[in-house]
């Protein structure tokens, strides 16, 4: 059931030396392809980027919080062209977070690493240094990267006990008196 497969998802920052076999690989393009968009604009695009040189650059996009990603044999850079659609950050998220789930879905492990609005160093953002590391036509910009990969990291789902229950509402928001 789909959630068992929300029970189990983590993010996984280290993973181990072994290639993702090709078949998983077309299934996370796939399923990213797959993911809905508003008004079904697609303004996306993504950049699977499997050889060990261009990752290595990738996780240097940011100070911190993208290193990990030195270690993932696939990187998917989620782009989009914000004059396609005014909701492009939706319609890119959502993307991410269909690949996290699929990845879960095949026995890899996933991490999100946002680049939208970080920075690279004092002189140019992350998505700067993505784009021109990439080459980026147009007016793409930079949402995030997905780092994929069997994991070297064994994580439990996240206990429910946890889950903030008291943030939801039924029907309308009322103080207690």
């Amino acid at each position: 059931m789909f959630i068992d497969l929300l029970r189990k998802r983590r993010s996984i920052r280290q993973f181990r030396d072994r290639a993702i076999e090709q078949e998983k690989i077309d299934t996370l393009i796939e399923a990213v392809l797959r993911s809905p968009s508003s008004r079904d604009l697609k303004p996306w695009e993504f950049h699977v980027i499997n050889e060990n040189s261009t990752i290595d650059k990738l996780s240097r996009a940011k100070t911190h919080g993208s290193k990990f990603l030195k270690n993932a044999p696939l990187a998917i850079v989620v782009c989009a062209d914000p004059a396609t659609s005014d909701v492009w950050i939706e319609d890119t998220a959502i993307a991410s977070l269909i690949l996290h789930l699929t990845a879960t879905d095949l026995g890899l492990g996933s991490c999100w690493i946002q680049i939208r609005k970080r920075e690279h160093d004092e002189s140019m953002s992350a998505e700067e240094y993505i784009r021109n590391l990439l080459g980026l036509r147009g007016s793409m910009v930079v949402e995030a990267i997905v780092a994929i990969g069997y994991g070297a990291e064994e994580k439990g789902g996240h206990d429910a006990a946890g889950l903030l229950r008291e943030r939801i509402i039924l029907e309308r928001y009322s103080p207690a008196s």
